[in-house]
């Protein structure tokens, strides 16, 4: 049975190994913070309030290959989830469009998976999770290798996230939500979640041939 990761936001490593980058803009850091699988990452970009509202860089490039992170993204998507517990993934494309993704939620709030599926990975099967929220601003880099879904805790939640690869749908895959195997323990009611047939039906983890390798 595989042991799950602690799956909370105030569960999240300490920043034992930290690393900030400076926007050019606002002379303020990025914080960056490993999960416990650490290629799996938690990106806080500062935010400026006032009277008016707010501003805040939530994407910087230079930012990010000062922090150790260099990945050119390529399209933007967006997605809005009328009611609570609408359930999306655990997807993935598979090469040469595999894609990693930096999402964020910029309304509502969701519990974000992403689950390793790198032959060869000591943490292959296992999954590590973030509680993502327009309150708290807070990103998560999900790299590939990683199959990625997420739940929403909020009804009217919108996600956005940016991909290193355009949409594929000839290598578009997924691993079913609640594979016993991988054992997610998501916050919500499970038998009361809102999928789409596609992920209803997803192929279980020891079904597939993953196309990825782990390399140290």
């Amino acid at each position: 049975m595989t042991v799950p990761y602690r799956a909370h936001r105030m569960h999240f490593l300490p920043a034992t190994d930290p690393r900030s980058a400076t926007s050019p803009a606002t002379s303020a850091p990025l914080r960056v913070l490993s999960l416990e699988i650490p290629d799996v990452k938690i990106l806080m970009p500062p935010v400026f309030k006032d009277h008016r509202g707010f501003f805040s860089e939530t994407y910087n490039k230079k930012a990010l290959t000062s922090a150790g992170i260099e990945l050119d993204f390529v399209q933007d998507n967006h997605s809005l989830s009328r009611t609570r517990g609408v359930l999306r993934g655990l997807h993935y494309q598979s090469p040469p469009f595999a894609q990693a993704k930096l999402v964020r939620v910029v309304r509502g709030r969701i519990f974000d998976v992403a689950v390793d599926i790198r032959n060869g990975s000591p943490t292959f099967g296992k999954w590590v999770s973030a509680i993502l929220s327009a309150e708290e601003w807070n990103q998560i880099l999900v790299p590939v290798g990683f199959a990625h879904g997420f739940v929403t805790l909020e009804p009217d939640t919108e996600v956005v996230y940016k991909v290193t690869n355009y949409y594929a749908p000839q290598h578009d895959h997924g691993v079913l939500w609640n594979d016993p195997d991988i054992g997610i323990a998501w916050p919500i009611d499970t038998t009361d979640v809102t999928l789409s047939e596609k992920d209803r039906n997803q192929p279980r983890l020891r079904d597939i041939y993953s196309p990825f390798t782990y390399e140290p």
